[in-house]
């Protein structure tokens, strides 16, 4: 019972020093990593794929925010920054890739789907009201709605 006591007491005595607080920057200077964010949220995280790597918490895409930083440091400018991405992992680390013909089932592909969709339902159904009735089956339940003689 002592010891429950001891290390509840203990624990009490941590909990001041457990408060959380506000991150700071990890550049110096506070444009510098405005910079970095706007640059690092045009780029997509290799790892996430759904994330940009200003959003992700990837090993990746913290070493690719370093490396932002880093070359925007030295006085690149983000047209250069995004260049060199673009050059060493292709159109794919871009957040939004620009409409090529590399990337066109990219940017038209789900259209071209749900087109393809609503053109086989649409076909269906026009099949299905040239059909007769017998060539349907009966619902179940008409058994159970018909009186019993």
């Amino acid at each position: 019972m002592k010891r429950c006591w001891t290390l509840l007491l203990l624990c009490v005595l941590a909990l001041p020093g457990a408060r959380a607080g506000e991150a700071s920057p990890l550049a110096a200077d506070p444009a510098l990593e405005a910079r970095v964010m706007a640059v690092s949220s045009e780029l997509r995280c290799l790892v996430c794929q759904n994330q940009t790597i200003a959003d992700s918490h990837a090993g990746l895409a913290i070493d690719l925010r370093e490396q932002v930083r880093q070359r925007l440091a030295r006085g690149e400018s983000e047209a250069q920054v995004i260049a060199f991405m673009t050059q060493r992992y292709g159109d794919f680390v871009l957040y939004r890739p620009p409409v090529q013909p590399s990337t066109w089932l990219l940017w038209f592909g789900p259209a071209l789907l749900l087109f393809a969709a609503l053109a086989a339902l649409l076909l269906h159904l026009a099949r299905r009201r040239t059909l007769a009735d017998a060539a349907f089956e009966p619902d179940p339940t008409d058994d159970f709605l018909e009186p019993r003689r």
